[in-house]
């Protein structure tokens, strides 16, 4: 069966903590990515450095209604053991959430595009989005035309992750000609491939979108 989903009840719980096997330990902290303009409703999740602009990359299936959303990152602080404390401590975004509704997930679901189906999927396996230049974000399938392709050392992307001296986000970032927006973070350890997953309420709305990174170990596979 595909993939199922963890705890991200836990994950997004300021001051959630984990051990690593090697002992390194972390500690959870929300960062806020401000609000996510959705003019038509349509999630985007992507590798913004790579995909962005190209006018090819598909949203979810699921659409919510139009509307601005806040957008938060599950940033976990790492650190070894008798590790001195260090001004630049060592973080690392262990998940992003686009909250649609305030109200409790009651279950989850893999966010799919057009054309993919769950029924294909093998024991673990998942769909998600390939990383290529450690970052990701989320956007509107409408504002993919406000931003030109964003490979390269130029334009505003680049602007606010080097602005912040290349910190983890999330990050605010808004096309002076239209108002279109994206929020845009590191992609936990790097490159790689990572699933979205589509929150609910008891009585199926939609609570949020989260990726996730695959920095802090399920609780629930930890041994105890």
């Amino acid at each position: 069966m595909p993939m199922t989903a963890r705890d991200y009840t836990w994950l997004f719980t300021p001051g959630s903590t984990f051990t690593y096997e090697s002992g390194d330990t972390g500690v959870i902290h929300i960062a806020d990515g401000g609000e996510l303009w959705l003019p038509t409703g349509r999630v985007v999740a992507c590798d913004p450095f790579v995909y962005l602009g190209q006018g090819d990359n598909e949203p979810f299936t699921v659409a919510v209604e139009p509307g601005r959303y806040r957008v938060e990152a599950a940033v976990a602080t790492l650190t070894r053991p008798g590790a001195t404390p260090s001004g630049d401590p060592h973080r690392r975004v262990a998940a992003a959430r686009l909250v649609v509704r305030d109200a409790p997930t009651a279950t989850w679901e893999l966010a799919v595009r057009s054309g993919q189906d769950l029924a294909e999927l093998g024991e673990d396996e998942f769909y998600g989005y390939g990383v290529d230049a450690g970052t990701g974000a989320f956007y509107d399938a409408a504002a993919d035309a406000s931003f030109p392709e964003c490979e390269g050392d130029e334009g505003p992307l680049w602007d606010a992750f080097e602005n912040s001296t290349w910190g983890p986000g999330p990050h605010l970032v808004t096309a002076p000609d239209t108002g279109h927006n994206l929020v845009a973070f590191s992609s936990g350890w790097g490159d790689g491939v990572y699933p979205t997953w589509i929150g609910r309420t008891a009585t199926g709305e939609v609570t949020c979108f989260v990726t996730d990174f695959f920095v802090a170990p399920d609780p629930a596979a930890v041994p105890v």
